[in-house]
This record gives structure tokens, C-alpha cells and sequence, in this order.
């Protein structure tokens, strides 16, 4: 908006315009009127930027990364377009998460505020972590040791890779035991969803508060890494969606 302002406003005098339209001001107008409703509709329906703020998703996403979440992933809810502007009940045109996205939701207690976790269990899945290895339906997930992790957020870890049974494999950290390494077992209710987040010793999750995921409650599915402001490197994990879909 302040470009066109400064290109079209001062020269536009020079053309000698003989249209409404084509004058400055006029310009300048339908400037505003057809700029700021398409960014709007972008934002609400199609991408939207995100930051994290904090360091649960380690070593996937960092403290200050910003990243554009996919609206049209899951459909449409009130939670997922801004100012209430879809007062329905559930979802429309909705499709189902994928075992591994990393998804943007909020709960029902906290409704404004945004979650950033990854889907591990889908309605139905049993779901366990066992001397800190992830099991679904009684299968435990394969776990590789990578090596050593150190960040500005996190000083001294083990770096793994947790691959899943349909073949999505990511990046985990282990800060040694912890409470959340050996858990219940979580029976997924029918249109609700089991989170992790990648920084297993550090996150609130569906193990502890956060709690099982209504379908309705989802945002949408994070797609794109662009931009980290505290100076941290994102070139080499700027993509995402393990999947590719």
C-alpha cells in the first residue's frame, strides 16, 4: 500500500488523466479497496503467517521462526477464520489430518490461543511412549540415535529420528528422562487427535494439559518455514510437510 502511495500519488499529475480513475487520489483508492480485501481473503482462507514462540517443536521449529500455515488443509471452522466471520458448528469442506503434519489448533479452554504441535494419533490409535519411545497400537515407533544437538534454546541433547509406519520420517530431541518419557496409554476418541511436540522432554502436549484435539479446533496444517527473526539459520528446514502433500 505505501509503495503504490509513493510510485502512483506524486507523478500521476504528469499523465494528464482525463478519467476519474486515473487520478492520484482515485488510484490511490482503488489501491486500498482491491489490496486490502485480497490480503484479507489470502490470510483467512488460503495461508496464513505464523511465529513460534517457544522452543516444544525443537529441532523442526525454532524459538522466532515465522511460517505459513495451509487454511484450506483441514476445511474451514470458526477457529480457523479470524474475528468469527464463520460462526458454524464443526468443519466445512473439511479433510483429515495425516499421521505427521504439524498443525496450528486451539483448545477449548483456551480458544485464543494457538497451538503448534505434530499429529500422532488419529481417532481411534492407541497411543504410548515407553522409556521414551513412541508406540502406536502397541508397535513401537523406529527410533535412530543421530547424534549430539545443541541450539541457543537447548544446550546439550540426542539428537533421534522418528520414522513412522507410513514412511514419514522427522527429526526428535531427547533431553535425557522425564516424565513425559513413559506414559498411559491414550485411547484417541473419535474426531479428536493425539499431539507430540518434536522437543519431547519440553512440551506440553497431549500427554500433560493440552489434552486430545477436537477436530473442530484446528487452524490449519503448517507447510512452509520463511523466516527466522532472532538470526537463526532456516535454510535447511524451511519445507515442513514430510509428506509432500
Amino acid at each position: 500500500m505505501a509503495l503504490w502511495a509513493a510510485i502512483v500519488v506524486p507523478f500521476a499529475h504528469r499523465f494528464k488523466p482525463d478519467r476519474w480513475y486515473a487520478h492520484g487520489l482515485s488510484v490511490l483508492v482503488l489501491v486500498f479497496l482491491t489490496s486490502y480485501p485480497a490480503a484479507f481473503a489470502i490470510r483467512a482462507f488460503l495461508f496464513q503467517p505464523f511465529s513460534m514462540p517457544s522452543s516444544s517443536m525443537v529441532p523442526t521449529l525454532a524459538d522466532g521462526d515465522h511460517f505459513f500455515v495451509s487454511k484450506f488443509a483441514y476445511g474451514y471452522s470458526r477457529y480457523s477464520v479470524p474475528f468469527g466471520l464463520l460462526p458454524v458448528d464443526g468443519r466445512i469442506f473439511g479433510a483429515e489430518p495425516r499421521r505427521g503434519d504439524i498443525m496450528v489448533f486451539r483448545l477449548p479452554s483456551e480458544p485464543d490461543i494457538d497451538y503448534v504441535k505434530r499429529v500422532i494419533g488419529l481417532p481411534g490409535d492407541r497411543i504410548q511412549m515407553v522409556g521414551g519411545v513412541l508406540h502406536i497400537n502397541g508397535v513401537p515407533v523406529k527410533l535412530e540415535d543421530v547424534g549430539d544437538y545443541s541450539s541457543g534454546e537447548v544446550q546439550s541433547a540426542k539428537l533421534q529420528r522418528e520414522t513412522l509406519a507410513e514412511g514419514i520420517s522427522y527429526s526428535v530431541i531427547d533431553l535425557g528422562n522425564s516424565i513425559g518419557d513413559d506414559t498411559r496409554e491414550f485411547v484417541v476418541p473419535t474426531a479428536e487427535y493425539f499431539t507430540l511436540g518434536d522437543n519431547r522432554d519440553n512440551s506440553n502436549d497431549s500427554r500433560f494439559l493440552v489434552g486430545f484435539v477436537p477436530y473442530e479446533n484446528l487452524v490449519g496444517k503448517a507447510v512452509r518455514l520463511f523466516w527466522n527473526s532472532k538470526g537463526v539459520d532456516y535454510s535447511s528446514r524451511q519445507i515442513l510437510d514430510p509428506s509432500g502433500k
